[in-house]
C-alpha cells in the first residue's frame, strides 16, 4: 500500500475518471497483498535473509523491442538457467506464499499473446525483473506507465547518472531483495532481462562480480516506431490517465540516449568473455547457431544439452512466427538517424 499511496500522491492523484475502477480495484486488493507480504515474511523471512545467488546473473540487455524477450525465452529453454516469472515479477512482495494459487485459478488474467509482438503470455513465462523493482518501492522509469501525461520520472536511472551512493545502495538493496526470493524458489543460476538495464552495466557488474552480459540489437527503423507502439499500448491499458501521446517519439528517442550514454561509458569495465553483441537479425534467422555463439562467447557450459530442445522450438514453433510490419515516415527515419547515429553506426545499421 505504501508504494501504492506514494505513487498516487506524487501525481496529485490525477486519475482519469474512466480509470477510477482501476485504481479503486487496486486499492481494495491493497490490504490482500500486506496479509500475503506479512505470511510471507513470517514463514520465509529468516531463510531468505541467508539464501545467496547460486552464481553471478546472466543479464539480456537492449533497447525494447530489440529481441530481448526471444533471448529471454531461449536461455530460459536450458533447464540449468532459471529466473523470475511473470507473476513473481508483478507480486514480489509475496509470490511465496500466492504463486501456487494464480498458477491453478488465475489463467485467465492474462491474453496467451503479447499484444505487441505476438509472443506466448502467461504466469509462468520469462518476465522483466524491472517490474518487480517498481512493485517493490525502487525508482523505475516504468512509474510512467501509470501516468503518462505527465513529465516521464526516474530516467537517471537509464544511465545511471547523477545517482548518489546512497540511492544506488537503496536500489541494489531492492534488486538483492527480489533475486534472493527468486533464488530460493528455482535454486538456479539467474537469467535476468530488462531493457532498463541496459545503461548500469557498471553497477550491475560490481555488484555481481563475474556477471554475464548479451546485448541485443535491432535496424532503429524498426526498433523506433516498435517501441512507440509498446508505449502507446501499455499506456492504452494500464495507465490511470487517458493517454494523450503527445510526447510518445521525444521519449523514445531520449531514452535511447541516456541508456546508451550509461552502456557505452561502461562497457570498458567488462572482459571480452562477460559480454556478447548479438543482432536481432540474426537471432531470427538462425536461433540454435546464434546461441551457440553465445555459449562460446560467454564461456557457458554444455550447449550440447540444451541444442536438441531449442532445435524441436525452432522447427515446431519459430519456422511460422511472423513479426509485426512496421512503416517510418520519411521525416522520422531522418530525425532517428541524425539523433541515434551512435547507434546505427556502431552496430552496422548505417
Amino acid at each position: 500500500m505504501g508504494t501504492w499511496l506514494r505513487l498516487l500522491s506524487q501525481n496529485r492523484f490525477r486519475i482519469h475518471p474512466t480509470r477510477w475502477p482501476m485504481a479503486l480495484g487496486i486499492t481494495l486488493a491493497g490490504p490482500g497483498n500486506e496479509a500475503m507480504w506479512l505470511l510471507q515474511r513470517a514463514i520465509y523471512g529468516r531463510r531468505l535473509a541467508h539464501t545467496e545467488l547460486i552464481a553471478p546473473p546472466l543479464f539480456i540487455l537492449g533497447h525494447w523491442r530489440s529481441g530481448t524477450t526471444l533471448m529471454h525465452e531461449l536461455v530460459a529453454k536450458d533447464p540449468r538457467l532459471g529466473g523470475p516469472t511473470t507473476y513473481q515479477c508483478f507480486a514480489p512482495h509475496h509470490f511465496l506464499v500466492s504463486e501456487w494459487f494464480f498458477r491453478i485459478f488465475g489463467g485467465w488474467l492474462l491474453p496467451s499473446k503479447r499484444p505487441m509482438d505476438n509472443m506466448e503470455a502467461g504466469w509462468d513465462r520469462p518476465q522483466e525483473d524491472e517490474f518487480a523493482l517498481m512493485n517493490l518501492g525502487a525508482p523505475s522509469p516504468y512509474r510512467r506507465i501509470a501516468f503518462p501525461n505527465h513529465p516521464a520520472t526516474d530516467l537517471d536511472y537509464l544511465d545511471w547518472n547523477n545517482i548518489s551512493e546512497s540511492e544506488q545502495a537503496a536500489w541494489l538493496a531492492y534488486l538483492q531483495k527480489f533475486l534472493r526470493s527468486v533464488t530460493f524458489r528455482t535454486d538456479q543460476q539467474l537469467v535476468l532481462k530488462s531493457p532498463t538495464h541496459t545503461g548500469r552495466i557498471g553497477v550491475l557488474s560490481q555488484a555481481f562480480p563475474g556477471a554475464k552480459f548479451i546485448h541485443m540489437t535491432r535496424d532503429p527503423r524498426s526498433l523506433f516506431p516498435s517501441t512507440c507502439r509498446l508505449w502507446q499500448g501499455l499506456d492504452r491499458v494500464q495507465a490511470l490517465q487517458s493517454p494523450r501521446g503527445e510526447q510518445i517519439e521525444d521519449y523514445v528517442i531520449e531514452c535511447m540516449q541516456r541508456m546508451y550514454r550509461g552502456f557505452h561509458r561502461d562497457l570498458q569495465m567488462l572482459n571480452d568473455d562477460q559480454i556478447i553483441h548479438v543482432r536481432y537479425e540474426d537471432l531470427v534467422d538462425d536461433p540454435v547457431e546464434k546461441l551457440a555463439e553465445v555459449y562460446e562467447a560467454l564461456k557457458l557450459d554444455n550447449f550440447d544439452d540444451v541444442r536438441p530442445v531449442l532445435q524441436q522450438w525452432a522447427d515446431s514453433q519459430h519456422r511460422g512466427y511472423q513479426t509485426n510490419r512496421h512503416e517510418l515516415p520519411p521525416a522520422t527515419e531522418a530525425r532517428i538517424k541524425d539523433q541515434w547515429s551512435d547507434y546505427f553506426e556502431r552496430y552496422g545499421y548505417a
